[in-house]
């Protein structure tokens, strides 16, 4: 660590501030990574990211101004489970002139055992149409399926 005479080796002392300057930058990239990127609300992609956001936050109604008429259609009121645990990736889009399909990843996570969190991922797809100029969900994955009452979301 020092030299003959006396004086700490700068090799070490560089390495180490380098080291340092490393793991530095690792906690900034960690700690402000923050909340994915908000889509264009206008496109298919955008409209499941609001509707996906609106149930994990537990907002029913807000999530019900995504859907269709025709999806109240034959709404019965089940419990779906808790949301906390979701995460929800965009996977592909395709997109007609009337109507799109949205696939996406769920990924639920629950407990935290000794391997760490239990994780079952799955895909699904949102099935969206195109009604006065705005995409409307006509169907969603079952982890993400809500019935709300039609009547307070007007």
């Amino acid at each position: 660590m020092s030299t003959a005479n006396g004086k700490p080796d700068r090799t070490l002392i560089i390495l180490l501030s380098v080291i340092a300057v490393l793991v530095m930058v690792a906690l900034v990239v960690v700690f402000t990574r923050g909340e994915p990127e908000a889509l264009d609300p206008g496109t298919p992609e955008g409209v499941v990211q609001g509707y996906a956001t609106a149930v994990i936050e537990g907002d029913e109604q807000a999530a019900g101004e995504y859907l269709t008429e025709d999806a109240f259609a034959g709404c019965d009121t089940f419990d779906r489970g808790p949301t906390d645990g979701l995460r929800v990736t965009l996977v592909s889009t395709t997109e007609r002139a009337d109507s799109a399909d949205v696939k996406v990843s769920i990924v639920t996570s629950s407990g935290n055992g000794p391997f760490g969190a239990d994780e079952y991922e799955s895909e699904g797809v949102f099935d969206l149409v195109k009604a006065d100029q705005r995409w409307l969900i006509v169907d969603a994955p079952y982890e993400l399926a809500i019935c709300p009452n039609p009547k307070a979301a007007s």
